[in-house]
Parts: C-alpha cells; structure tokens; sequence
C-alpha cells in the first residue's frame, strides 16, 4: 500500500521534524493502549499522517482546523477521492497545454478569481484549492482581511497538481479521522481514555516582515498564543499529554522570553528546523523551534537531534547533534 502524506504544501509544515518530535513523544507512548490523537491546528497535516502509520495504538483520530477551505479539502480527500481526482486531472490536463508564461498566469489569476468567488460546491472548491497551493509562490496560503486568497503567481511550469497515488493513500488512512472545522478549543470535548494533543498554531513571527500566519482574515497574535497557553493548562488538568510547536522567540533576541515565560511550568526542547518560507533565498536556512510538553520523560531517541537547555546567549550561536554540542 502506498504511503500516506501530506497532500499539500503547507507552510510551516512539520515534515522535517518529524524525527524530533518522534523522539519527543512520551517514553511509554507505545504502550499506551487505545488512543485518541487530536491535532486542534492540522494544516498540512505531517504529523497527522506520520503518527497514523506509525502508531497502530492510535484508535482514534480528531483534526480541526480554523481554515473552512482547508477542513473542505480533508473531507473531499477522505470521502470524495475519485470525484477530486478526476476534476483535478481535467484542471491539470488544461494547466499543462498552456504553451507561455503568461498563459500559465492568465489561467492562474481566472482561478484565483473564481476561488475567492466563495460560492463553490465541495468538490470545485477543493479542486481549486489544489491547484492554486501548486501553481501560487511558494506554496504559501495567504488571505487579506476580506478573506481573498491574495497570493501572487509562482511560475511553475508542469507542478503535480493531481497526485492519484497519494490522495487515495490518504483517503484510506483519513477513514476513522475526525475532521472538525472552527476554535481549537472546541477539540477539548472529543477528550477520550488516553489522549496525545499536538498543537502546530501559527508561529509567533521572529520580526516585523517574517509574519505568515495570516491563513484566516484573523491573525493569531500574542493574546491568541496566551489563550492557547491557559487551553493548554486545561488539557494538563484534565490528564492528557500534550506536545506544542511554536517559533523560538529567544533563539533569535536573547531578550525575548515571551514563550520560556509564558511556558515556564512545562518542559521546553529546542530543536534545529530548516525554514524555507523567506522570499530571499539568502536569508532561509536553519533556525531554532521549541516544542513544549507536560509529561518529564521522552522517548529521546537516539538519532533526536534535541538538545535540551536554558540559553543564555542566542541559540542560533551554537550547533548541536544527537543532543550534543559540537
């Protein structure tokens, strides 16, 4: 059978961290029997599908996200798999008959247009959903305060639109997933035995020019990340675990202790991430994410890349493997 994956571009998605946050799980984490996996900020859904395949204990699994689009696209993948590929092998067959850039472009912004047009039937939708994720700049999903998906044409010449192999994967594997579309507190009442949450929320951004976390016309700012941390408190209270994601403040200004603080009663790793979403490319390349959680012992994995400390110098200093400095 084939292999389950991510069946967009998503920024910010946990592909490249994977081995890090398998080591990171809790120690008796295959032991545990029949568990709930909730993932309140799915996106690109990496960490959903690697867990799905990975842990057979995972009985259940419940997904949300705020994007209405994006929770549109899981359900067609996972109910309607034969209808989407057939309307994206139309959409792609037309792509790629275009014979000049500005014929690729023209066809872009048509769709673009349509899109943002928000009166699509399911299967439309999510078809240009598809399209506008392989043909945009960088695979980035961006909308303005009026909720337009504004991003600009990426110039690609023959991109994967429909990929067969991995939307049937992954309509098999979706098949018992829950899939939620609104608040991610809203995923505290599907709480069941033993649960795992994993939070993947917009990144607090490192600077002024580096923000994209605008996938809804809601940004998620500081007062967002505050009430994430308190929902956090309530999962801990309640008996789950919980591992959560987020951008590495001090990493980047030794001065910015917004998350050690704010996640100060919990444990906090770094690890390194490669970040790709800068338009220069000079100025992409690796950097520090925390991953906090509130059980004391990992799985910490030989091959972890971890590295656990309390910086007092910027991290982006240092250079560590196997949870050792080098």
């Amino acid at each position: 059978m084939a292999k389950a994956k991510p069946f967009i571009k998503w920024v910010g998605g946990k592909g490249q961290l994977i081995e890090q946050l398998e080591a990171l799980l809790p120690a008796d984490f295959d032991k545990r029997e029949n568990v709930t996996y909730i993932e309140p900020f799915v996106g690109g859904g990496a960490m959903l599908f690697y867990m799905l395949q990975a842990h057979p204990n995972i009985k259940s699994a419940v997904i949300n996200d705020i994007n209405s689009d994006l929770t549109t696209c899981y359900r067609v993948v996972r109910d309607n798999p034969t209808e989407l590929i057939a309307s994206l092998s139309e959409i792609q067959r037309e792509y790629y008959a275009l014979q000049t850039e500005e014929e690729r472009k023209a066809m872009f912004m048509r769709m673009r247009d349509r899109y943002n047009t928000k009166a699509l039937d399911k299967i439309e939708n999510s078809t240009l959903f598809f399209f506008l994720n392989r043909t945009c700049f960088n695979g980035l999903y961006r909308v303005n305060k009026s909720n337009k998906f504004n991003v600009p044409f990426g110039k690609h010449v023959t991109p994967m639109i429909c990929d067969t192999t991995t939307i049937y994967a992954d309509s098999e594997l979706l098949q018992n997933v829950e899939i939620l579309n609104g608040d991610f507190e809203d995923t505290f009442k599907y709480i069941t035995g033993e649960t795992l949450f994993y939070f993947d929320p917009p990144y607090r951004p490192l600077s002024d020019t580096s923000s994209f976390n605008d996938y809804t016309k809601e940004s998620f700012n500081d007062d967002a990340q505050r009430r994430l941390k308190r929902f956090c408190d309530k999962v801990h209270e309640a008996g789950c675990s919980f591992m959560l994601s987020n951008s590495d403040c001090l990493g980047k200004d030794e001065k910015d202790r917004f998350f050690d603080d704010l996640y100060k009663d919990y444990t906090i790793d770094r690890v390194w991430a490669s970040r790709n979403i800068n338009a220069v490319a000079s100025k992409r390349g690796k950097l520090t994410e925390i991953l906090v959680h509130n059980y004391s012992q990992e799985k910490k994995q030989s091959k972890s890349y971890v590295f656990n400390h309390q910086p007092t110098s910027r991290v982006a200093d240092y250079e560590y493997t196997y949870g050792k400095r080098v």
